[in-house]
């Protein structure tokens, strides 16, 4: 498995995930605002902590995975994660992804986040489209979403699903940023 990037933004250093933040991303599912709409084991402490370590030892193909943010200077004060992998774990779509600690929204660490990782899956690793897939009733991530230039997908929203696919190609992202 290639190893990701270490990145640095204005405020943010996201580094590729480790055991190292097990109990700080546990600790962060456990406050039930924070994964009000993600499905989960939550409330099973064993459960959720395997559920967890799975997710940080799996290999996501090259280029992909989980990334932790914290704030430049302050390397043990988890903010939360970043993720690119395989939509609903099989693909064939990327997914981007997020969730930070409660303390840490409103602050636009998700937006500068993303933004780095979508410059990084476009122009270092070469994907043609990234997807993020949210319930439509989390604003905040459609907010996050919109800010990155993803742009809801021309589906139907059904009775069936509560969520919204959001999408950005590579040729939107580099027309738009580049």
């Amino acid at each position: 498995m290639a190893e990701l990037p270490i990145f640095q933004t204005a405020r943010l250093v996201i580094k590729p995930r480790t055991l190292s933040d097990l109990n700080a991303s546990v600790a962060m599912d456990r406050d039930p605002e924070v994964t009000k709409f993600v499905v989960g084991p939550w409330d099973d402490p064993d459960q959720h902590i395997s559920f967890v370590r799975k997710r940080i030892e799996r290999n996501y193909g090259n280029g992909l995975g989980y990334w932790s943010i914290f704030e430049h200077g302050q390397p043990d004060v988890f903010l939360g994660w970043i993720l690119l992998a395989p939509h609903n774990s099989v693909g064939p779509d990327i997914e981007i992804g997020w969730r930070l600690v409660r303390k840490a929204w409103g602050k636009g660490y998700a937006t500068e986040a993303a933004t780095a990782v979508l410059r990084y899956a476009f122009l270092v690793s070469g994907l043609d489209k990234i997807i993020a897939d949210i319930r439509i009733e989390n604003e905040g991530s459609i907010n996050v979403a919109t800010k990155i230039g993803m742009r809801p997908e021309n589906v139907p929203h059904t009775k069936t699903t509560n969520d919204q696919i959001f999408i950005l190609t590579r040729d939107e992202y580099i027309k738009d940023n580049l």
